[in-house]
């Protein structure tokens, strides 16, 4: 074997023509997944590949919408089948082949036929038709149809001829290649939740979705109340609505600042120049309406935001799409946004004093502040250099364009043992660890100071950058990694009211997750199976002959040779998410408020409902 090794070692590899390899389009696409939806996923996340696959489609039926034609969009899912009808001009028979399997052919590159497009590069529907074990393209266009399938992007079948009872537009069905997305499981919250965005963003347009129906009059203005539910609105929403800009703004008794933000209805999660350029605007207005200079922190605090603009060639940061590059229109969208913050201020002299009493608040809550965080930061100096109790790793989430960086994550840990085992077994460049020490404050219903008051809370902010909002924020993924106990579950809802509480954006923008580690060992000489579930515990008790059971009772008992693989490639995460903003409030003081008896009420009945 040693030999083997040596001669193994010493064979020379010939570089020349016969090793050049040129792939198609579709065969790269295969092969490169990540490069044109992301990342693949398992449905578990919004932005795994199948809803990306879908997204990309109606972006086709929406781009039809804002160019005038067709007032609606039907769509279904049978099993993992996926229809979306829409009612535009259809493409060109012609060239309905190339539009779905070249790449660079499309209509979105001539700018008479499609001015604002999200899909400008035209690889959107290939990258579907290249990913999808089927997909199937029909267009029906002037009483003539046409309709092509494709597995694995090869095209099997191309038919032709009359539909003249045929409305004229486009279907489209396709299924997830099983090969490259392997085990998936599609969740309707997501698809809704995407579903609703389209409604609010183009007014007058409807979707029907397996017999749900998506329409908003309103656009924007929309989209804020339902965000905020029974929240409590300060004032009424400030909403305005141009050709190429919309948005809509009030504020909350809530801390921080939520913004959702869109470009030619493509969701920005990660904002960008123009959700940038749409908060100096509110700060430019309000400062020159007040005759002040408030600062941009006293403005926007307790702020929840929307910004949707329409623009030719837009520059993104990402094939899919999460931040906006384009650094010319930044101007424009400042002096658009101030100009109508002005005009409707002017115009409502009521929302203009309940806008300006917040800022106020705002204003003097931070000055009181001013002499806490002073002692708090000259508090942690006296401490120690570095931030206690965080192992920090080489990549920060501050050089997002550093794919290390997009990859970076720190894991909010239940004590030192727990710390220590995944300190030994984790990836130097992403990973980051920060031991907690004990149960964190329950900070439900506290002022901002209990942040800078609690040393423990103060440190966890500090490691993550946050002080001063998300942007930011030096981990793209917080984890909270907690036992499976009682204790540990009570650490995980503290955690969880900290950041509802005082970061809510964190939450909001998909940055906080849940470890989920195994609950059993199920093992014999042979094999080794690792059970997250007493379900897939029993089930593997029947396939393993003579096992072993060991029940993990806390991190810290799995050794560190072990904790390598389950924050590995293999890692299971739990993102923690929204439907709505409003619902944290009630959310918070039913679990975490003062409300004993009716709490323990619930969960003795769910807890009966579970054991029967």
């Amino acid at each position: 074997m040693v030999a083997k090794k040596k001669v193994a070692k010493k064979r020379k590899v010939e570089y020349d023509e016969s090793t050049i390899v040129t792939l198609d389009a579709l065969e790269h696409i295969r092969l490169r997944t990540g490069m044109y939806i992301g990342r693949i996923g398992d449905g578990s996340h919004p932005l795994d590949g199948i809803y990306v696959m879908t997204k990309e489609v109606i972006d086709n039926c929406i781009d039809e919408f804002i160019m005038g034609h067709g007032r609606k969009i039907d769509l279904s899912r049978d099993e993992n089948h996926v229809t979306i009808r829409d009612y535009g001009r259809g493409i060109p028979l012609g060239k309905l082949v190339e539009c779905v399997s070249e790449i660079n052919t499309g209509g979105k590159y001539n700018d008479d036929v499609f001015q604002f497009s999200v899909g400008l590069n035209g690889v959107g529907t290939k990258a579907v038709n290249a990913l999808s074990s089927r997909f199937e393209i029909t267009s029906w266009r002037e009483g003539k149809f046409r309709r092509v399938r494709f597995e694995q992007g090869r095209l099997v079948e191309d038919k032709k001829g009359k539909g003249a009872k045929e409305p004229n537009g486009t279907s489209v069905t396709f299924m997830p290649d099983p090969e490259i997305f392997k085990k998936y499981h599609w969740n309707e919250e997501f698809i809704a939740h995407r579903l609703s965005y389209y409604a609010y963003l183009n007014s007058g347009l409807t979707l029907n979705y397996n017999g749900a129906s998506y329409h908003s009059r309103n656009g924007l203005s929309d989209l804020l109340d339902r965000e905020i539910g029974d929240e409590t609105e300060l004032y009424d929403v400030i909403h305005c609505k141009k050709d190429q800009l919309e948005f809509a703004f009030t504020h909350t008794t809530r801390y921080g600042e939520n913004y959702f933000s869109f470009v030619n209805g493509q969701f920005t999660n990660d904002g960008g120049t123009h959700q940038a350029a749409f908060r100096e605007g509110i700060l430019k207005g309000v400062n020159e309406y007040a005759k002040k200079s408030f600062a941009g922190e006293d403005v926007r605090d307790g702020i929840v935001g929307a910004v949707a603009i329409k623009l030719q060639d837009p520059v993104f940061e990402s094939q899919t799409k999460n931040k906006l590059g384009s650094t010319e229109v930044r101007g424009e969208i400042v002096k658009a946004v101030k100009e109508q913050v002005l005009l409707w201020l002017h115009k409502h002299k009521k929302t203009a004093d309940a806008l300006l009493e917040k800022v106020k608040t705002n204003e003097n809550v931070r000055k009181e502040l001013a002499s806490i965080k002073k002692d708090a930061r000259d508090r942690a100096k006296k401490v120690a250099i570095r931030i206690p109790k965080l192992t920090d790793c080489k990549a920060h989430f501050d050089n997002q364009k550093d794919k290390r960086g997009e990859e970076s994550m720190i894991f909010l840990t239940e004590g030192d043992s727990a710390g220590g085992a995944m300190i030994s077994s984790r990836d130097v460049f992403t990973q980051a660890i920060f031991s907690l020490k004990g149960k964190p404050l329950n900070c439900h219903g506290l002022k901002k100071d209990a942040v800078y008051k609690n040393e423990e809370l103060y440190n966890i902010m500090r490691a993550l950058g946050i002080e001063n909002g998300i942007e930011s924020l030096r981990y793209n993924k917080v984890i909270i990694a907690t036992d499976a106990d009682v204790d540990g579950m009570h650490i995980r809802n503290l955690l969880l009211t900290y950041f509802l509480h005082y970061f809510e954006e964190l939450v909001v923008k998909g940055h906080l997750y849940i470890f989920e580690t195994p609950l059993f060992r199920v093992r014999n000489k042979k094999e080794t199976r690792y059970c997250y579930s007493e379900a897939e515990r029993d089930n593997a008790l029947k396939k393993i002959k003579g096992p072993e059971v060991t029940r993990f009772k806390g991190l810290g008992e799995i050794s560190p040779k072990e904790f390598g693989q389950f924050i590995g490639e293999d890692i299971r995460l739990v993102p923690v998410s929204l439907d709505t903003i409003g619902e944290v409030g009630k959310c918070l003081e039913f679990f975490m408020g003062k409300n004993t008896p009716t709490r323990k009420e619930f969960i003795m009945k769910n807890l009966i409902s579970d054991l029967t």
